[in-house]
């Protein structure tokens, strides 16, 4: 009885540390609408639409819903590329 009761702990300890896709937001897009759902009462939960180029984009389509709309934390605003390294030949 002790081999099932350790072999299916061990199934359950791959499946809990198995890698999941935890970015919630796109960073091709400068807007997210969070999207509020469920109740009070159980279920229900919250999700980003990452697919906005405007706040006014998303404020137009958030309207009516219980949504907000943020800016994209994970969208590069702007930002120079890195600068290149120049390695000097050793002879």
């Amino acid at each position: 009885m002790r081999l099932p009761l350790l072999i299916v702990t061990a199934v359950a300890t791959l499946f809990v540390a198995a890698d999941a896709s935890a970015q919630r937001y796109d960073p091709h897009y400068p807007v997210c609408m969070h999207v509020y759902s469920g109740g009070l009462r159980g279920g229900g939960g919250d999700w980003f639409d990452c697919s906005f180029t405007s706040m006014p984009q998303c404020r137009a389509t958030a309207s009516g819903l219980a949504a907000t709309c943020d800016i994209n934390p994970y969208y590069a605003f702007d930002q120079p590329p890195p600068p290149r390294r120049h390695h000097k030949r050793a002879y």
